[in-house]
């Protein structure tokens, strides 16, 4: 229930975020400052600053919350009870949500993740059932739900944007990539990446043509240059 931060140079820690009662299942750093914000199941997201212990702010929700940054940090988003995503402003969370966009309820799977896109217009649901989906960020809107990839054992697998914004991937279950075309809905590829596992995580390099997968073997991937 404690979240670490951890120095790379020296393999130490260098400090703890005590205050959350039960188990961490979101992170988000913001991507100007050293703010993150944390939501776990004690149905409350927690606002902090790397260079102190003590928890910035707190809000109280109904439920297991998913929450994120959007890339100018400035707002972040957070998805309530598989079925809510609220935004707050940062200079002004403790006043509750400026917009919420309510989503039909599934029975069938819970939400696991929301990322926003590079270009701060959509936002991506994942879930750990047979599908993902797009919403616009200003309006709420659903604008694609993407399935077709194998998720039978409810397994938490991580979706990315292309860091232009016009691509959507997730992993899946048995260890292939699949591509789908954010604005027509299209899939466009399905890639074999020899995963052995479920892909539970999937990262673009925000700069580069490159991402990495990882089921229990990770797999770094690099676009085919044709001759």
């Amino acid at each position: 229930d404690t979240i670490r931060y951890l120095s790379l140079h020296d393999n130490k820690y260098i400090r703890y975020f005590p205050g959350h009662t039960k188990r961490v299942v979101a992170l988000s750093m913001s991507p100007v400052d050293d703010t993150f914000i944390s939501g776990s199941l004690d149905k409350t997201i927690r606002l902090w600053d790397l260079r102190s212990p003590n928890c910035q702010g707190l809000m109280h929700l109904q439920g297991k919350p998913v929450c994120s940054f959007d890339p100018e940090g400035l707002i972040f988003a957070a998805g309530v009870n598989s079925e809510m995503v609220k935004l707050y402003d940062l200079r002004s969370f403790d006043k509750g949500p400026f917009a919420t966009f309510k989503m039909q309820y599934d029975r069938t799977c819970e939400w696991t993740g929301l990322k926003f896109s590079n270009d701060g217009k959509l936002i991506l649901i994942s879930t750990n059932g047979g599908f993902i989906r797009l919403i616009d960020a200003f309006k709420g809107a659903i604008l694609h739900t993407f399935g077709g990839y194998n998720n039978s054992k409810a397994v938490t697998l991580e979706a990315s944007f292309t860091p232009d914004s016009q691509f959507i991937m997730i992993g899946s279950e048995d260890g292939k990539i699949h591509v789908w075309n954010g604005e027509s809905g299209m899939k466009v590829a399905v890639l074999d990446g020899k995963h052995t596992g479920p892909i539970t995580c999937l990262q673009f390099n925000p700069k580069f043509m490159t991402f990495a997968s990882a089921c229990s073997n990770m797999a770094f991937w690099l676009p085919t240059i044709d001759d």
